[in-house]
């Protein structure tokens, strides 16, 4: 081990080391001690990068907002070294003072998340890719880091379990890990949800969610790229990659209602297909999806999710009770009648930027001592993501149990090392990739 190394495997441990401590007072009931023991006060909290997209760039940028005390991003990573200057530009023109990112602080290759986790950073945002992402948490928990992911924290089962189990770990080791499902830290969601689960509209018989719009960008193909480059440079269109977007995007409304069940689906049934996205830089999702899941206690959700032009376009989530309805997204509630009982916006509540508030909340939670794990949550809306898709590709009706034991891993990106590697998917003689068709076999989807 090198003396850096050294340094900062010390410096880490010097930051956790409360953890009997934390355990003992948190028994004896004195909290306070607990926090003071494991907080970060006002000292600095130095930052990497995993991932310098769009969302990466973002999400630091919303990380270094935060108040509190010193925030510093150290190290960033990506596999494309233009990601990674683009992004270091984006941060630092919002905060070119909390930018500490030197040329040897910055990496390139498929082994960058290892140079990023090697530096001297105490958190971690990983934000690649979703099909990377079971790989980098379970290595991030494994130097000790906190972690921020964005979501989803998978694309297939075999990643699903790996995320659990890392999630696991992280609480042994007393490791923070927050989950870009930002809906959950929007105050106007979240007291729309506790009126909700205190039985505003008396039991739940049915949810429904909704992302239906016009559609994501489309990289198409460049001159001279490998295939495994042309795929993760247009990641948004291959499953092992992204999941489809039923994965990708409209997990957020999902959790959404996992949140307001406080239970995730045993089932689903679903129909879907490419009806306009169908060319040849359009991988191999669908673009629209209709699931049907269905809980323990029979309770429904309705799910829709589409990409396609000059449709109706809807991005929310609705609760159906006994004695009520609730437009959740719009934080408001109304009785059988119709008579409207309860609105954020005449309760003066803040609905918040989300994006912003979840990095709020976890820095002030390390500030403080507290140490939210928001692994198994995160997990559990992707694989509840996953299992609609499961179903949409299927056209049968697949049980959570089941999928969530399946085999089926869509890549393994843990020996991905060049850009020349071979692709884990491979195209037909005319460039384009096969579709999964419902009714066939299940090979492929279980």
């Amino acid at each position: 081990m090198s003396k850096q190394d050294k340094q900062n495997t010390s410096r880490r441990t010097f930051l956790r080391n409360s953890t009997i401590l934390v355990a003992g007072s948190t028994v004896a009931g004195n909290l306070e001690i607990a926090r003071a023991a494991n907080g970060y006060g006002t000292d600095t909290i130095k930052i990497g990068l995993v991932g310098c997209g769009g969302r990466g760039t973002g999400a630091a940028i919303q990380a270094l907002n935060t108040q509190g005390g010193g925030l510093e991003l150290v190290a960033m990573g990506d596999v494309f070294e233009d990601r990674v200057q683009g992004a270091l530009r984006g941060i630092k023109s919002k905060h070119p003072d909390k930018v500490k990112v030197t040329a040897d602080t910055t990496f390139t290759g498929f082994d960058a998340y290892k140079q990023v986790l090697a530096s001297d950073i105490d958190l971690v945002i990983l934000a690649t890719p979703p099909g990377f992402r079971p790989l980098h948490f379970e290595a991030a928990v494994n130097a000790g880091v906190h972690v921020f992911m964005e979501k989803p924290v998978a694309v297939d089962a075999p990643g699903v379990r790996r995320v659990l189990d890392a999630g696991e770990i992280a609480k042994q080791k007393n490791l923070a890990v927050g989950v870009g499902l930002q809906r959950r830290h929007e105050q106007r969601y979240k007291e729309t949800m506790a009126r909700l689960h205190d039985g505003a509209i008396g039991d739940i018989v049915l949810g429904r969610a909704y992302w239906n719009s016009g559609g994501v960008w489309v990289r198409p193909r460049q001159d001279n790229q490998t295939e495994l480059e042309y795929q993760m440079r247009n990641w948004y269109y291959f499953n092992w990659l992204c999941g489809d977007h039923i994965n990708e995007q409209h997990i957020h409304n999902i959790d959404v209602i996992n949140w307001l069940m406080n239970d995730f689906p045993v089932s689903a049934q679903a129909m879907g297909g490419r009806e306009v996205r169908n060319g040849i830089d359009h991988g191999e999702i669908y673009d629209h999806h209709f699931v049907e899941f269905t809980y323990a206690n029979g309770t429904k959700m309705f799910s829709q999710c589409r990409h396609i032009p000059n449709c109706w376009n809807n991005v929310t989530e609705h609760a159906h009770g006994t004695s009520g309805y609730c437009d959740i997204a719009g934080g408001k509630i109304y009785d059988a009648d119709g008579n409207k009982t309860f609105d954020t916006r005449e309760a003066d509540v803040n609905g918040g930027n989300g994006h912003q508030q979840e990095h709020h909340d976890l820095f002030a939670d390390l500030r403080a001592g507290r140490i939210p794990n928001e692994a198994e949550y995160g997990a559990k809306s992707t694989m509840t993501a996953i299992l609609g898709r499961m179903a949409s590709y299927s056209g049968r009706v697949i049980q959570w149990d089941k999928a969530l034991q399946s085999d089926l891993k869509l890549a393994d990106v843990d020996n991905l090392t060049a850009m020349d590697n071979p692709a884990p998917l491979d195209p037909k003689e005319d460039g384009s990739y096969k579709i999964p068709v419902p009714g066939g076999s299940t090979a492929g989807i279980l």
